[in-house]
């Protein structure tokens, strides 16, 4: 496929079949994802209760922008939104977060290393009103997984484990990329880290308001440096400091611009 040439079927966020009402919103933060990005957008277009997909651009330099335009122009659930400058993967994520209108609220990386399909697993503990937040975990009963590279295992193992150790919680991989949350957190939440910091920063700050999270397995088709990968290992030496930093020095009040008062319910009652 031409990827500056996406698919060119007119889709609304009615006209596919869904399990329940329009409540999702998708924000896809993207720099120079040129190649993947025609296909995560088709993938998510067919996502149950899909009500939104934003996609914002970190001032990308390799015709993302443009292919992203088009796609906001064909597609009705698509918007666009663009930095112009580039501020990092956590950046991105604040300026989509802000604008999401959905009572679920779930990031998707544009590399296609985390697989749209999943989503409709992620995202049913919320509806069914047993969850707030949900994590994605490469880690849990495993489906399918690329094999690469042992040092960022390690990595992860050690940033979980810290983190569980300050939150006292269980978890089995606090830097999975796919995290679904009921709106009213993750919009009130004040994010101040920077770059990858926000996957280690969501979690320190979700655990202090001790609302009920739920991890479910996900496929990961992760990529190698030479593929695009992009995460070096300067930010896993940031993120360990971040852990200590959000979970020892950072208060309940401190995290979030009003702290969210949840009343755990089926999405679509009132």
């Amino acid at each position: 496929m031409n990827h500056m040439e996406p698919t060119n079927q007119k889709l609304t966020g009615n006209e596919k079949a869904m399990d329940g009402p329009a409540c999702l919103s998708v924000v896809v933060p993207v720099y120079n994802e040129q190649a993947t990005l025609d296909e995560v957008v088709r993938k998510l277009l067919v996502v149950p209760c899909l009500l939104e997909i934003i996609i914002v651009d970190d001032c990308s330099t390799d015709g993302t922008r443009e292919l992203a335009r088009q796609l906001a122009e064909m597609h009705a659930p698509v918007r666009l939104i663009q930095h112009e400058r580039n501020a990092g993967k956590t950046a991105a994520l604040k300026t989509g977060f802000a604008l999401t209108l959905g009572e679920i609220v779930i990031v998707q990386d544009a590399d296609l290393e985390y697989d749209p399909a999943d989503i409709e697993g992620l995202i049913r503990p919320i509806l069914e009103g047993h969850a707030d937040v949900v994590f994605g975990s490469r880690f849990l009963v495993r489906r399918a997984a690329r094999v690469l590279y042992f040092y960022h295992y390690l990595a992860n193992k050690f940033l979980t484990f810290l983190s569980n150790a300050l939150t006292n919680l269980n978890m089995t991989d606090i830097e999975t990329g796919y995290k679904a949350f009921r709106g009213e957190i993750i919009r009130n939440m004040l994010i101040d880290s920077s770059g990858f910091g926000f996957e280690v920063e969501v979690t320190a700050k979700i655990a202090k308001l001790k609302v009920a999270i739920y991890e479910v397995p996900i496929s990961y088709y992760g990529r190698t440096y030479a593929e695009g990968k992009k995460i070096l290992m300067r930010d896993g030496l940031i993120a360990i400091w971040l852990v200590v930093r959000f979970n020892l020095f950072c208060s309940l009040r401190s995290s979030f611009r009003e702290v969210p008062e949840l009343q755990r319910k089926r999405i679509g009652q009132k």
